[in-house]
């Protein structure tokens, strides 16, 4: 019996998840040697547009190795009724944990700080800036999903106070619901946004929810690039209107716009929110879960029902 057709557009890590795919299907790298493709792995980044899908015309299932969606034609998906899986749950603390590190590093100047001793300015008798207390005031989540769940524990073990927003009220949530983005920045000082990428959240944090969050406002991004509008956060960085922001996603990666690199108490990381080896190996883990069950007809065990 032949093995079932796999392209790979994404790398599994560990190594040996990336090996155990190929030991247990004739896997392929390129469409255009994979025609006869039942399953795409993919990441989120990376998805699956309409045009790749026409040139898969066997393809069953689109495994997402994360959480995005957003490059993924879901609209062609499920007119095709390709099926799709993503890695939910496994990823949730380390991005929590990302956006919790993210806020500290630009309260607390702690990136900052390591410049100013590498520059040798310390040495040369220089003082650094001074930061600002983080975890006394409210915390404000926008997108209360896994991840935002996550990060409200966090939050609330350090003592703070968190509210949400979301599209409906969660009934069961420890943590106080604000209406819309604008009054939930309002309420809090650091704004962590965890939302979903698409065009539904693009650019839901525009020039008037930075203004409500003012100047002593953090923000941070660990969801996708565009909820954030790049061009207001830059102008509001540079005007002060708000205090500081921590991002580990962008528009357009890997490519940086000039005018977040430039910006002050801008910290900048390149997209390490479910990068550690724990994660990244449950995530392989349930990728490959997900390809098997579909191969053998079993439910899937994280299909994306959004």
């Amino acid at each position: 019996m032949s093995r079932p057709t796999v392209l790979a557009l994404a790398t599994l890590k560990p190594a040996a998840m990336q090996g155990q795919l190929s030991a247990e299907y004739d896997l392929r790298t390129t469409i255009e040697d994979a025609a006869g493709a039942r399953i795409v792995l993919t990441s989120g980044a990376l998805g699956l547009s309409a045009a790749q899908m026409a040139r898969l015309p066997a393809l069953e299932l689109i495994a997402v190795n994360g959480v995005g969606v957003d490059a993924v034609d879901l609209a062609e998906a499920r007119r095709r009724g390709i099926r799709v899986t993503t890695t939910p749950d496994v990823l949730s603390d380390a991005v929590a944990e990302m956006a919790l590190g993210l806020a500290l590093a630009v309260g607390r100047r702690i990136a900052e700080g390591d410049r100013f001793i590498r520059a040798g300015s310390w040495a040369a008798g220089g003082k650094p800036a001074l930061g600002r207390p983080v975890i006394r005031g409210r915390a404000g989540i926008l997108g209360y999903g896994r991840i935002g769940r996550s990060l409200a524990d966090l939050l609330r073990g350090l003592g703070m106070e968190v509210l949400y927003t979301a599209r409906s009220q969660k009934p069961d949530a420890p943590d106080a619901l604000r209406p819309d983005a604008q009054a939930l920045a309002r309420d809090c000082s650091l704004l962590f946004v965890t939302a979903a990428g698409g065009s539904e959240t693009r650019g839901l944090v525009d020039a008037a929810v930075l203004e409500a969050l003012g100047p002593e406002g953090i923000v941070v991004n660990v969801a996708r690039g565009p909820v954030v509008d790049t061009t207001a956060l830059a102008d509001a960085l540079q005007s002060g209107t708000i205090a500081g922001a921590g991002l580990d996603v962008f528009d357009d990666e890997p490519t940086v716009p000039p005018a977040l690199i430039d910006a002050p108490n801008c910290v900048l990381t390149p997209h390490l929110g479910s990068a550690t080896d724990a994660a990244r190996a449950a995530m392989a883990a349930l990728v490959l879960e997900n390809i098997a069950a579909h191969v053998a007809g079993r439910p899937l065990p994280t299909p994306y029902e959004g």
